[in-house]
């Protein structure tokens, strides 16, 4: 086998592969000899088939393994010859010409085809120790604690008509039917049968409830509503809509007694342990949050601190990945870049800065994972294979098996965890500033966080580290 080198330019190599027939036919000629001795053949005795027999019936079959096999070879040899790393898995090039490949086949003719790879950069990590960073915290307060309360005893509180004539209050429940349109035309669940509407609980778009205040069983009211510019459908974020409402009943909270038989009831010995339960969670969920925007910012910095050459096949998978989200969210929306404010070559070009980012800060996290000898063990992966398969209740096993019994579904589990890891390593190396805020300044989302054609969410602006780029654990 003859493996020449034909480009090297950045991270890109291509090579020429030249095996002669002289060669294939040495290979052909050894698997059927194998063959010879495992071939049960009508006709003949096992062991005494005819290697020409059996390469008029199995040569192709046999030689194309033997292809195989020499372009397997050659991507090794190309590996380790060169002390490579791969971006990607190899591209191969096998030759156009149908004569040619049917005289390779036949061995009578020589295998050339072509290999081309890209190659990890080379990231070079710097001093962490200079990078400084602020991590939010909050105080879980009590007030916090009985609005937590109150919200698990509203849920559960039963409700009484009031007498005809009686009008709707802060905290009452409405039952109404509304058929809703914007700008005069009906839209998709805008149409809704006996709704229950708590009031004050702000759970329909702003503006809905406030203006059932003062209703009657019986009254009939237009409603004015804007859905939020954020909203999950996006094709009603930021319109208008006009809801024709009938009320069918009004009715108002029966008094309801938050002590330890309401605790007992939901399984905790008492109102104390069900209120240390309620306080756990929120700090829980507190320490998560401020977690969350001290990786956000870390990420930041690192993204402006690093720059080098990004293999572009990984960038453009990356690339595909999103804007596939992106046209799939557009056809379930009904949604146009127009309706953004930006054009599709506007969205492209950021959707493009996105993927980069991603697979910039994975190179980036895969490479410190590395030398820092980042590890995963077998029970976190355990545990994670666990929770994912309580996802899905009565098919746990299904799920369990579908994960040990698929390579890149497993390793798909495993990026985030090693990700987490990595990020944790590197926070124990830089510098966090502890910085006290109330509730709402914790829970704020960053400027940057919010829907844009730039940035969907969150997710699209992490690191995606591939098990190609992770040490093997």
């Amino acid at each position: 086998m003859q493996v020449t080198e034909t480009l090297s330019q950045g991270l890109k190599r291509e090579y020429d592969i030249f095996l002669p027939a002289s060669d294939l036919a040495a290979k052909l000629n050894g698997q059927l000899a194998e063959l010879k001795s495992k071939a049960q053949i009508k006709g003949f005795r096992p062991g005494k088939v005819p290697v020409e027999h059996l390469r008029k019936i199995y040569g192709k079959s046999v030689m194309a393994d033997v292809v195989q096999d020499a372009i397997n070879s050659a991507n090794k040899k190309i590996v380790d010859d060169n002390n490579l790393r791969l971006a990607r898995e190899p591209k191969v090039e096998l030759p156009t010409d149908q004569t040619k490949i049917d005289a390779a086949l036949e061995a009578r003719g020589d295998l050339t085809f072509k290999i081309a790879l890209e190659v990890l950069p080379t990231v070079e990590i710097g001093d962490f120790s200079q990078i400084e960073l602020e991590r939010l915290t909050t105080d879980v307060e009590d007030s916090d604690v009985a609005n937590a309360l109150d919200r698990l005893a509203d849920g559960r509180r039963k409700f009484a008509d009031k007498p005809e004539g009686a009008t709707a209050e802060a905290h009452d429940r409405v039952t109404v039917d509304f058929d809703g349109k914007i700008d005069g035309a009906p839209f998709e669940g805008g149409e809704g049968r006996d709704i229950e509407v708590l009031l004050g609980s702000n759970t329909f778009i702003p503006g809905f409830e406030d203006q059932l205040l003062g209703v009657a069983a019986g009254d009939k009211r237009g409603v004015h509503a804007t859905f939020p510019e954020n909203y999950a459908v996006r094709s009603l974020a930021g319109k208008t809509g006009e809801f024709d409402v009938t009320v069918k009943a009004v009715a108002a909270p029966e008094a309801f007694a938050v002590d330890d038989e309401f605790a007992k009831g939901l399984g905790f010995e008492g109102l104390d342990k069900l209120k240390e339960f309620l306080r756990d969670r929120m700090v829980a969920d507190y320490a998560r949050v401020s977690r969350d925007k001290v990786k956000r910012q870390l990420l930041d910095k690192l993204d402006a601190l690093y720059s080098f050459e990004l293999p572009e096949g990984l960038v453009n998978q990356e690339f595909d990945g999103i804007w596939s989200q992106v046209m799939q969210e557009q056809q379930a929306s009904g949604r146009s870049f127009a309706d953004e404010n930006t054009t599709e070559e506007a969205a492209r070009a950021d959707y493009r800065r996105i993927a980069e980012r991603r697979v910039r800060l994975g190179l980036l996290l895969a490479e410190v994972g590395t030398k820092a000898d980042v590890k995963i063990a077998d029970e976190e992966m355990t545990q994670a294979l666990i929770a994912r398969a309580r996802q899905y209740p009565g098919q746990e096993k299904q799920v369990w098996d579908f994960y040990r019994n698929n390579q890149q579904a497993l390793a798909e589990l495993r990026a985030p965890i090693y990700e987490e890891k990595v990020v944790d390593h590197i926070l124990g190396l830089v510098k966090v500033v502890e910085r006290k805020v109330s509730k709402d300044d914790l829970m704020k989302p960053l400027d940057d966080e919010a829907p844009s054609p730039a940035a969907k969410d969150n997710a699209a602006l992490e690191p995606a580290v591939t098990e190609a780029e992770q040490p093997t654990s």
